[in-house]
């Protein structure tokens, strides 16, 4: 072996290790916080802290379950998750492919508008939104929060499926028009399912940014049964103290879902990505 050789592999071997180490530093804290949903109470609070149960218990996940408000939070989260994302993406794929297809006045000034809605910070039109939401009568309203989120949600939804349709040779849909099929026919029957890996990167992306949203939620939803699970996370810390055990549960139970639709479809938004990336 020479010299160079093993400087390759030493190199490789440093660079495995700093890799494992920062995924280590990333997971500690879900790993301490599923530890301390399983912990009983007298346990969670101990000195020096214990990596490692010595005992577990569901008292915390069924307190997390039993609370109020949990299962109309519960149906809130869904309906916004799972609203935001289907009008993105039908919305999204129709506008990213006009925007990757057709050539028209504006279309590189559209582009750079989609990439400076992602640059603005979301804390900064909390009380815009709240006025003109206000003034729609859509404070307090699921269908509110939805309208919000597509205002974020939509030209990052854009912004990705131009990538993946853009990778998409033109020539697939002008063979299919010639074999008798329209613009639309051929978008349906051609570009759609080619499209599928990009559709469920972007909708997972979508999701968590809705189902995880909490400052615009927390001021255009004030009514106990509308609002999401972020926000009822907040209702394990009181003014006797902050129930650790339950709040732990809580954050356990609202990750859940998106982590199980994560790996479900992990293969496809690796695929998904990896071609968007192609021609960007």
């Amino acid at each position: 072996m020479t010299s160079r050789d093993r400087r390759r592999r030493r190199n490789r071997r440093i660079a495995d290790a700093v890799g494992l180490l920062a995924a280590a530093v990333m997971a500690f804290p879900v790993y301490w916080m599923v530890l301390t949903a399983f912990r009983p109470a007298s346990q969670i609070l101990h000195l020096p802290p214990q990596f490692w149960p010595s005992s577990v218990t569901l008292d915390n996940f069924r307190r997390a379950v039993s609370s109020d408000g949990f299962w109309s939070n519960v149906r809130s989260s869904v309906v916004i998750g799972v609203g935001t994302v289907l009008i993105s993406l039908v919305i999204g794929t129709l506008a990213a492919f006009a925007v990757a297809r057709f050539a028209f006045a504006g279309r590189r000034a559209l582009v750079l508008a989609l990439l400076c809605v992602q640059t603005i910070p979301l804390i900064a039109l909390v009380i815009p939104v709240y006025l003109l939401l206000n003034d729609l009568a859509l404070t307090d309203t699921l269908t509110g929060v939805i309208l919000t989120y597509l205002a974020f949600a939509l030209p990052f939804t854009v912004w990705m499926l131009r990538g993946f349709i853009v990778a998409i040779p033109p020539e697939l849909e002008e063979a299919a028009m010639v074999d008798g099929c329209g613009r639309l026919g051929a978008f349906r029957r051609v570009t759609l399912p080619l499209l599928a890996p990009g559709l469920v990167a972007t909708s997972i992306f979508a999701l968590v940014q809705a189902w995880n949203e909490y400052v615009l939620a927390y001021v255009l939803l004030s009514s106990n049964s509308k609002r999401t699970l972020p926000i009822w996370l907040v209702s394990f810390q009181t003014s006797f103290g902050t129930d650790y055990g339950g709040l732990m549960a809580g954050a356990t139970l609202t990750a859940l879902p998106v982590v199980v639709a994560f790996l479900l479809v992990q293969r496809r938004i690796a695929a998904g990505l990896a071609t968007g990336a192609i021609r960007g």
